[in-house]
């Protein structure tokens, strides 16, 4: 398909579209939460995420986590949602397009600083650290299939080849006749070519080019990880002089979204083969896994063992994690709470094995944090809390934070590792620091 041919369908299904405009406000969410859920997974997919579709949509619409995959991974797929919600927040608000923007949108789809494997100079395996919202520090040059370095932009010369990366975008922007398909192509492959973060680049491109976009009534392009060869393939070609190959590449799976956007204006079905596929694959690989498990049923020793082993360490993580927040407030307060109908206080989890030992019944422990008082502003005084719930099912124990809002289980067999109790930790806390914020603000 040539780009003319590209061109010209573009236009007519957009006109199309618009005839059909305002669209029914349900059809309008269905759709949207489609692309969503798609470009969360496949984005992701795409970088080396492991959770399936399937996973992805449980996660993000009912906070399910996925059992034996990182936590990190759950991480990053409801930062990076976090950040498609921010960026059509900021597109509907008609905020400027500014380097800004880009950190702030780094900063909201990795969350946090964290390790990664790395290699030293002279060979030698090491670990470095990625920092959000910054351009990078040491340089992110890549090997290609050939063996040779293709070279991105060095860290000292980032801030100015993203300062004239903006100034591009804002001339080409303001031309009456500019195209929207080929101004989002080309931005993602001249932001690429720059790889201004440590990580992340590759989502932030797509963010940005959808960002783009939707700026211009436009759906937003969802890159497909089963076809991420030929999108590779047409950055290459980018690479290579040729950029029509890659405008060409983004059109087609604009079409593919139009499309798609049409369907539901029109009320027809938008669920596509490939979605059901994934379901199916994914409800196979979930009996699989079943059968694999050694299921023990949950007693007191299996409980006594999990507070021991597990619940301790992340109730220690936890509160040095929080403890920093404490001089924020007048008062701060711990509350440690099980048993079985109802709830009973108690000093330390200790406490709760000598309660099992009194055969006495637990299916479930509480931790509550209260900080009270709020007392760097006298005009502004308020309190907050964040709960964790440790509910001891059948075969697996689940742990909640916040009443849902965060969910993990694990069989009898299995602890949480140092660092889901670490990212844990570090979630809670910043939900608290948010939530402070947040009422500072207003």
């Amino acid at each position: 398909m040539t780009l003319s041919t590209i061109f010209q369908q573009i236009d007519n299904l957009r006109a199309e579209l618009d005839e059909l405009r305002p669209l029914d406000a349900e059809q309008e969410q269905r759709i949207l939460q489609k692309f969503r859920l798609d470009w969360n997974y496949h984005s992701s997919n795409i970088e080396g995420n492991s959770l399936t579709y399937g996973e992805t949509k449980a996660l993000l619409l009912f906070g399910i986590t996925a059992q034996g995959k990182p936590l990190r991974h759950h991480f990053e797929i409801t930062g990076h949602n976090e950040a498609i919600k921010w960026v059509m927040d900021v597109v509907a608000n008609k905020e400027p397009f500014t380097e800004n923007l880009i950190r702030q949108l780094h900063t909201i789809l990795l969350k946090e600083p964290y390790q990664v494997d790395a290699v030293t100079t002279d060979g030698k395996p090491t670990k470095r650290w990625i920092q959000v919202g910054q351009y990078k520090s040491m340089p992110n040059h890549v090997k290609t299939v050939t063996g040779e370095t293709f070279y991105f932009a060095m860290p000292e010369e980032t801030p100015s080849k993203m300062f004239d990366l903006i100034n591009w975008f804002r001339g080409e922007m303001d031309k009456p006749a500019v195209n929207p398909l080929v101004l989002a192509a080309e931005f993602h492959y001249r932001f690429i070519l720059i790889h201004p973060f440590d990580d992340g680049n590759g989502r932030i491109a797509r963010l940005l080019m959808n960002f783009i976009l939707l700026i211009k009534g436009l759906p937003p392009v969802i890159i497909k990880t089963e076809d991420k060869t030929n999108y590779f393939a047409a950055l290459r070609q980018a690479d290579a002089g040729i950029l029509n190959g890659f405008v060409e590449y983004i059109g087609q799976n604009l079409i593919h979204s139009l499309e798609l956007m049409l369907k539901a204006a029109k009320g027809e079905s938008i669920e596509e083969m490939d979605d059901i596929d994934k379901e199916i694959a994914l409800f196979k690989k979930e009996l699989e896994g079943r059968k694999n498990i050694n299921l023990i049923e949950v007693n007191d020793e299996i409980i006594k063992k999990v507070i021991n082993e597990t619940l301790n360490k992340f109730h220690e993580r936890i509160y040095h994690k929080l403890k920093p927040l404490n001089d924020l407030f007048r008062e701060n307060k711990q509350i440690i709470r099980a048993g079985n109908q109802s709830l009973i206080s108690f000093k330390t989890l200790d406490n709760i094995i000598n309660y099992i030992d009194e055969d006495k019944k637990v299916s479930a422990i509480n931790w509550i944090y209260t900080f009270k008082e709020f007392k760097k502003d006298e005009m502004n005084i308020f309190s907050l809390s964040s709960e964790v719930s440790i509910r001891f099912l059948k075969y697996q124990y689940r742990i909640e934070i916040n009443s849902n809002k965060f969910k993990l289980e694990k069989s009898y067999t299995e602890q949480l590792t140092e660092l889901e109790m670490t990212e844990i930790a570090n979630q809670m806390a910043k939900s608290i620091l948010e939530e402070i914020k947040s009422k500072i603000q207003k």
